[in-house]
């Protein structure tokens, strides 16, 4: 067996006159031998090929944000609904279990006025602010609107407390001369846009930019410094009627529609629109055109876009719901017209 075991025996068969003769023959060990180089660069190949796992560095996490999932998943839903609860049926009931009571407007204004009378908060004078929730859901359902920030018309002004500079741009001297009227701090054509390049004039001063039509081709060599706030219709801050634009933007109720981080069709806006020492029919007619103003941001989609409004008035905590539908009612036949015509033509079509 040693023999066997140093060498291997090859065992052939030959056929001859139909019987299998056994021959035995010796083989040798063969070791393979490599006499030439491997290929230039088959290493490297081979190298690469295999799975470099690399382990990532973490900084510290606090750890109310380590179950960040956990946290999102007990988080409260900011949008209301309460079509699924009854009607109070009384006075008196628990609110969770109930829907929001709606009150007229006028009635609601007074009933924060008992509340801010001086035998209690003692502040008759106190803002009344709006907030108005918004559904911003896009054209599809996955596209939701951006934050965005305007000023809104009132037809009875107070003092909002802001600083606004305008800068208007116009060719017309008329025109110029209705900005300056209107309250405009700085008002002209081609030679601010001069100014503004060489220096001698900052954007930064200014709020608002403001321009008339007609200086556009001109403006547009300002539209890397300005950005988004370049003149434009869509913010109306592009327009023939100087005078009443100005107005806007200097006596105009300020506000801003900030998309919820998580919940991204939630949003939510807060405005001031009067103190409460002025005439309820006033402060109506104000929170209607705040309104109508939030409603043309609305995006070309069927379904709600104002969700819920409720007015209240610091220190005091109370949220007293109020019916929007009601001054929308025009703005709505105006769309359901719209959009009936669109689905003519997409059916002519």
């Amino acid at each position: 067996m040693s023999l066997l075991s140093k060498k291997l025996l090859q065992i052939t068969y030959t056929v001859s006159s139909q019987k299998f003769l056994p021959r035995l023959l010796p083989v040798l060990n063969i070791v393979p031998a490599r006499e030439y180089a491997a290929r230039k660069g088959t290493r490297e190949r081979k190298n690469k090929k295999k799975v470099k796992v690399e382990i990532k560095k973490i900084g510290f996490i606090p750890h109310n944000l380590r179950d960040k999932e956990k946290m999102l998943a007990a988080r409260a839903s900011r949008k209301f609904d309460d079509s699924w609860k009854r009607d109070p049926i009384d006075n008196v009931f628990p609110m969770k279990y109930y829907k929001w009571i709606v009150y007229p407007f006028v009635e609601a204004v007074n009933a924060h006025r008992e509340t801010h009378h001086p035998e209690m908060y003692n502040k008759p004078n106190a803002e009344l602010h709006l907030t108005v929730e918004l559904n911003m859901q896009g054209e599809k359902k996955t596209r939701f609107l951006d934050n965005f920030y305007r000023i809104a018309p009132i037809p009875h002004k107070f003092d909002h407390g802001e600083e606004r500079n305008l800068l208007v741009f116009a060719k017309n001297l008329e025109s110029q001369k209705e900005a300056l009227d209107a309250g405009a701090q700085v008002v002209g054509g081609a030679e601010i846009i001069k100014q503004l390049q060489v220096g001698q004039l900052s954007l930064l001063d200014f709020q608002h930019y403001i321009a008339h039509p007609d200086i556009l081709p001109e403006l547009v060599q300002l539209r890397g410094i300005m950005k988004r706030k370049f003149p434009n219709v869509k913010t109306g801050t592009l327009d023939v009627n100087l005078g009443s634009t100005v107005d806007r933007f200097l006596r105009g109720v300020s506000y801003q529609a900030i998309k919820d981080e998580y919940e991204k069709d939630f949003g939510q806006i807060n405005a001031i629109i009067g103190t409460l020492n002025m005439e309820p029919t006033h402060l109506e007619e104000n929170f209607a055109s705040i309104i109508k103003d939030v409603y043309t941001q609305k995006p070309k989609r069927a379904g709600s876009f104002i969700t819920r409004c409720y007015l209240w008035s610091p220190p005091s905590r109370e949220q007293l719901k109020i019916n929007h539908e009601l001054y929308l009612k025009d703005m709505n036949e105006k769309a359901r017209e719209e959009s009936e015509e669109l689905e003519l033509e997409s059916v002519t079509l």
